[in-house]
């Protein structure tokens, strides 16, 4: 039968290999800290697991007042990490631990070392659950993995929860050695099987996620936030049926005028406020993509002729009602659109063909409008 102390050390030799995967990880993606939290949490436990296992069977104050609170400590990093990969700050977890570590000293220093691991293993038990709360909170970002998160987080709670009513009932306020009860020992195998658990789905979802920031990245204009070129034609290849769409090209008008006399950063200005504009008038099942330059294309599934010509002439007005300076004469940024809804058993290219062919007609009358494609007809 292994003994108690061996299972702590066992959990801390887990642990620290965990700490090395996870500072490795940090170390390739800085923008991540919860992983640096994470990984602080885990050494600051591996530390005080190690320093409980190797006691022997001392328990006395000494023994006990720097492995708790060191203990806890790790417990909280680990909660502000968690915070950290739900996009929360982590200052509130670190003020959770403070009071964990200073509710758990007080009777370790009046000599209670029975009511201090209880209190040990209470605040050990909120805190891991807050965790798994923050997990099971998040888990749109990867349902199977969160929640596999949270349920092993709170059975690790649950284990922590049991060691603490089993002092309570007994009522050990003072102990002379270890507590050794079955609540210890599978509280020790918890921890030991929470921990490789924990870090292994922590380590997925960490990797999962930098594969869709890379993704998105690879897809997405840095400047605008929308699509970019490639990832519309990913999306819709050029022979690939449109039937139920409307497309959109637009055209800011006059742009070289704005980068000429106003300078590049006030270009960039206008294009991410025309692309704003987008976002604000469409829908969320509407696609944007920046085509290149000052060129932008709307794709409207479902939207029949007259009403993707409304949408296009509300952007229109919506940008030009900005009054965006072009250094030009006291003119304002204006924007030019040539809609096409889609024809019968007619490609992407063939429909964005026409649409294109209807911006350059509402350039050549002036600009600053929205020109409508016909019909197109089927021979």
């Amino acid at each position: 039968m292994i003994d108690n102390a061996t299972l702590l050390i066992g959990i801390a030799f887990s642990g620290a290999a965990l700490v090395l995967a996870l500072v490795i990880g940090w170390l390739n993606s800085r923008a991540e800290t919860y992983l640096i939290h994470g990984a602080t949490g885990i050494g600051l436990v591996v530390l005080a697991l190690g320093a409980l296992g190797l006691r022997g069977d001392t328990y006395s104050m000494l023994s006990l007042l720097i492995p708790f609170p060191t203990l806890l400590a790790g417990i909280a990093y680990v909660y502000s990490g968690s915070r950290l990969f739900n996009h929360k700050p982590a200052r509130p977890a670190l003020f959770v631990g403070a009071a964990a570590i200073i509710a758990t000293a007080i009777p370790l220093l009046l000599g209670l070392s029975g009511l201090g691991t209880l209190m040990l293993n209470l605040c050990a038990a909120i805190i891991l659950a807050l965790c798994g709360v923050e997990f099971w909170r998040g888990r749109e970002d990867a349902r199977t993995a969160m929640a596999a998160n949270a349920i092993i987080y709170g059975l690790v709670a649950a284990s922590f929860l049991a060691c603490a009513i089993v002092l309570l009932v007994e009522g050990q306020w003072v102990l002379d050695a270890p507590p050794d009860n079955l609540a210890e020992d599978i509280n020790s195998i918890m921890s030991l099987v929470g921990l490789t658990g924990i870090g292994a789905i922590t380590l997925t979802l960490h990797h999962a996620r930098a594969a869709r920031r890379h993704r998105m990245e690879a897809n997405t204009d840095a400047l605008t936030g929308v699509l970019n070129r490639r990832a519309l034609f990913r999306r819709f290849s050029e022979e690939a049926p449109a039937t139920g769409l409307a497309v959109i090209m637009f055209d800011l008008d006059h742009f070289k005028q704005i980068n000429d006399h106003l300078g590049h950063a006030h270009g960039d200005m206008v294009l991410m406020r025309f692309a704003d504009i987008l976002r604000d008038e469409l829908r969320h099942s509407d696609i944007i993509a920046r085509l290149g330059g000052e060129e932008f294309c709307a794709i409207l599934p479902g939207r029949d002729r007259d009403s993707a010509g409304q949408v296009a002439e509300r952007i229109r007005r919506a940008f030009d009602d900005l009054a965006l300076p072009i250094g030009s004469e006291k003119k304002t940024a204006t924007v030019s659109a040539g809609l096409a809804t889609a024809g019968k058993d007619e490609t992407f290219s063939s429909v964005l063909s026409r649409a294109d062919a209807a911006l350059y007609k509402a350039k050549q009358a002036g600009r600053n409008q929205v020109h409508i494609a016909p019909f197109r007809l089927v021979a």
